[in-house]
């Protein structure tokens, strides 16, 4: 297996090793344990779109392109209003 280095800010750098570190891990073993688990754009949109299909089978909801904004919207703002951001 070869390795790869990539650049990125000191500060993330020491919080993943930190974050790494309290599970017992190098951030080595952090990040090659995490990557498996991250979807691409790609993969995200499909599981959406197979979850919009299951829940139109299941109970008919079908929600339009404009209600899935609104929805997008709401999400952010409630999460915005508990993050402080």
């Amino acid at each position: 297996m070869t390795d790869a280095n990539v650049r990125i800010p000191e500060e993330a750098k020491d919080r993943l090793a930190a974050i790494a570190a309290a599970e017992g891990l190098s951030l080595r073993a952090y990040l090659a344990r995490m990557a498996p688990t991250l979807l691409t754009p790609a993969e995200r949109a499909e599981r959406a779109e197979k979850a919009r299909a299951a829940l139109k089978e299941w109970n008919g909801y079908a929600p339009t392109a404009s209600q899935e904004r609104d929805l997008d919207h709401e999400l952010d703002r409630r999460l915005a209003q508990v993050t402080g951001r």
